[in-house]
């Protein structure tokens, strides 16, 4: 049988954070896929065989301007996008386009709803919010619901928050961020001897990532465990702040800001950690996770986390068992989870192993990867059907995902 053809569109391929695209696509065994894009980035990190390049076309500056102040077309149309993603498409023979993040699908809706092939758009978390850069964007993303057969989300959290902004339920997938876990062995750690626990955190350096609650919460800590360090793996914008703060609160010397690190770099810190903290937070725009791809990698090899119930967290995280949640901005909170978690040698072990378990069951790449690739067939008979998205398609979803859109 003659395998499905499905072009992923990202607008940059791919910046360090995508990793879980990256993945994701070379994971994909039931389909053929290739990548479409108007930049490659970081090329050395993500390889990838079959990438095509939007690239900009000559402009005709009389049709250009024509098209934009007199038509009032779309970029996508007066920039000429249009017709090079229409003639591309046509002679890869691709059967449905997957667009990567809800904004890049709200700047291809002009495409997506003449295109006589399927769409389908996965949302991450910041798309899902109100954008400033992008007018009218609640009624373009309701506009964009409407032309798609399905919508992906990376967590049930998210799939709710997209109801709000007018997504219907039935249209809604659940796809989960799938870890290699071959890549991720587990790790049997036992209490410090010397005292020396070892903290981690990895994630860019913004403010959902709660960066500034750790470094709260582990002064505290450390106040009782003075030979305990504090890692930090990742860049972004508020990295001198964070280390103003270390100063202030007079921790330095036992914070390390180690940058963005290579997956082996990475999965070292891992496996030499104790505990693994990400207390993500809801900045004012409402912008919030799905499910921290560092939280299962350090799920994976039995690192336990404490984090904030936000997003989707609470859907990997079972608290006090598989790890620790406490309420979002609240380092005292979290310094005495830290604080709990460390106090008990048996207690780390045993919620370690819970927390692999917990992604063995629900985060395997192979399993979700089907599942993928299952919605992607499922939304071309639907268009070959003509038909619109069933209720009863929900149910390769959570079982609580139904309850969960109705008590929203």
């Amino acid at each position: 049988m003659t395998k499905r053809v499905v072009a992923s569109y990202c607008s940059s391929f791919l910046k360090p954070e995508m990793l879980h695209i990256y993945r994701q696509l070379k994971a994909l065994r039931g389909v053929e896929t290739f990548v479409i894009t108007k930049e490659v980035q970081n090329a050395e990190l993500f390889p990838f065989r079959d990438i095509e390049i939007v690239a900009q076309p000559y402009t005709n500056l009389l049709r250009h301007g024509w098209l934009k102040f007199v038509k009032r077309e779309p970029p996508i149309v007066y920039r000429g996008e249009y017709q090079i993603l229409s003639s591309m498409l046509e002679r890869r023979g691709a059967d449905l386009m997957h667009i990567y993040f809800g904004h890049t699908g709200v700047h291809l809706l002009p495409f997506i709803e003449e295109w006589d092939k399927p769409c389908v758009v996965s949302f991450h978390g910041a798309d899902v919010a109100v954008k400033e850069d992008i007018a009218n964007y609640p009624a373009k993303l309701r506009r964009l619901f409407g032309a798609v057969p399905l919508v992906f989300a990376r967590s049930r959290s998210l799939a709710n928050r997209l109801i709000q902004f007018g997504c219907p339920p039935e249209k809604l997938r659940i796809n989960y961020t799938g870890v290699p876990l071959e890549e991720f062995p587990f790790v049997d750690r036992q209490q410090p001897r010397d005292g020396r626990w070892r903290m981690m955190q990895a994630c860019r350096l913004i403010p959902k990532k709660g960066v500034a609650t750790s470094l709260r919460a582990f002064a505290i800590f450390k106040k009782d465990n003075p030979h305990a360090e504090f890692f930090i793996a990742g860049k972004g914008p508020l990295q001198p702040e964070l280390e103003m703060l270390a100063a202030g609160l007079g921790i330095s010397k036992d914070v390390h800001f180690v940058g963005f690190l290579s997956q082996p770099k990475l999965i070292e810190l891992y496996a030499s950690s104790h505990l693994f903290l990400h207390p993500s937070e809801t900045p004012p725009d409402e912008n919030q996770e799905g499910i921290p791809n560092s939280i299962l990698e350090a799920m994976a090899t039995g690192l336990p986390v404490a984090a904030t119930q936000h997003g989707g967290i609470p859907e990997a995280i079972e608290h006090g068992r598989s790890g620790w949640l406490v309420p979002e901005e609240d380092h005292i909170a979290l310094s005495n989870a830290m604080q709990e978690m460390t106090s008990s040698p048996r207690a780390l072990i045993e919620m370690g192993w819970r927390a692999r378990e917990a992604v063995v069951r629900h985060f395997e790449q192979d399993v979700q990867t089907r599942l993928l690739e299952s919605f992607y067939e499922e939304a071309i008979a639907m268009r070959s059907a003509g038909e619109p998205a069933k209720s009863e398609a929900l149910t390769p979803l959570a079982p609580d995902f139904a309850e969960q859109v109705t008590a929203n």
